[in-house]
């Protein structure tokens, strides 16, 4: 595990250095959401991009990666749900609860980190995986929020769905890219090296902004947001394990990619969610600041079983 851990160390330094910079002020919030901006919109974007034209769709899309992933995650979901509602609590607060607990930041942190630490290799099972969180599970959110609320019908509650699809650059950038790669046209050498040079800047970039982000986030819910992190590092990836090694068995390496993706902390992009829907945002930020906290320790112990040699 040490091993693992070391090459792990450097990803949560950037984190670290992020957070640093945050908390002296000396990168403004303004900054922070500008560079987010630039990551998210461009340099990741040109990663994806990258990754998904030089791939087939044969290479991204296991059905049997995919069933397990979804029980797992499905799963993890469910109990979070079912504990918010055993606390009281409305469909909308269940809902953004069980994010927390099964969506982790696999754009952000999961794309740069582990293609470098498992190999080239991992690109098509964790894009498979952003995939899901993105289109199922976001959808999901949008879904039972809207639906809850009574925000318009059932047809005005997938066109928002829908809409909010439409308008992520990730899966914007991987649709495109899989288009190009089904089309069977090389990408030109100089637009290959050009894209390579943005994504380069998304791994340091997105590291810097997760950190410089969490400087930001408040620690008040402690005992909920244990209890997500919980949830988030150690029983997604259980209940992922469960059905990539198990259930649906698949790929021993594409499993291992798997259950390592489901390790991440708390994705970033569910307090932007609680955010515009008023929903929990200060148990969301406590989340995401406790899980990528620990995330330190339980990733690299995650990634070191699941990767060990059988």
């Amino acid at each position: 595990m040490l091993e693992v851990f070391l090459k792990t160390l450097p990803f949560f330094a950037l984190i670290a250095l992020g957070y640093g910079a945050g908390r002296t002020r000396f990168f403004s919030p303004e900054a922070t959401a500008y560079l987010t901006k630039f990551v998210f919109y461009f340099a990741l974007s040109a990663m994806l991009f990258r990754f998904s034209a030089n791939l087939s769709m044969s290479e991204i899309f296991d059905p049997r990666l995919a069933a397990a992933y979804l029980w797992g995650t499905a799963f993890t979901y469910g109990i979070a749900i079912a504990a918010a509602f055993l606390r009281g609590l409305d469909t909308p607060t269940a809902a953004i609860e069980a994010q927390c607990a099964a969506i982790g930041n696999t754009g952000f942190l999961g794309v740069p980190m582990l293609a470098l630490l498992l190999g080239q290799a991992a690109v098509g099972p964790i894009i498979l995986i952003l995939a899901i969180d993105l289109i199922v599970f976001s959808s999901l959110l949008v879904i039972l929020v809207t639906g809850a609320r009574g925000d318009g019908g059932r047809v005005s509650v997938l066109k928002t769905a829908g809409l909010g699809l439409l308008k992520n650059p990730m899966i914007v950038s991987i649709s495109l890219g899989l288009l190009v790669s089904a089309s069977g046209v090389a990408i030109p050498v100089v637009v290959n090296d050009f894209l390579t040079t943005l994504g380069n800047a998304a791994t340091p970039g997105a590291l810097f902004a997760i950190g410089a982000s969490l400087a930001t986030k408040s620690a008040e819910r402690l005992q909920i947001a244990a209890w997500l992190s919980f949830c988030k590092l150690i029983l997604h990836p259980a209940f992922v394990a469960l059905g990539a090694f198990l259930f649906f068995p698949t790929d021993p390496y594409k499993a291992a990619v798997a259950v390592s993706a489901a390790a991440l902390p708390v994705a970033g992009n569910v307090f932007i969610l609680a955010q515009h829907y008023g929903i929990a945002p200060q148990r969301v930020s406590a989340s995401i600041l406790i899980s990528t906290a620990f995330s330190i320790l339980t990733v690299s112990a995650v990634i070191a079983v699941v990767s060990a040699p059988t």
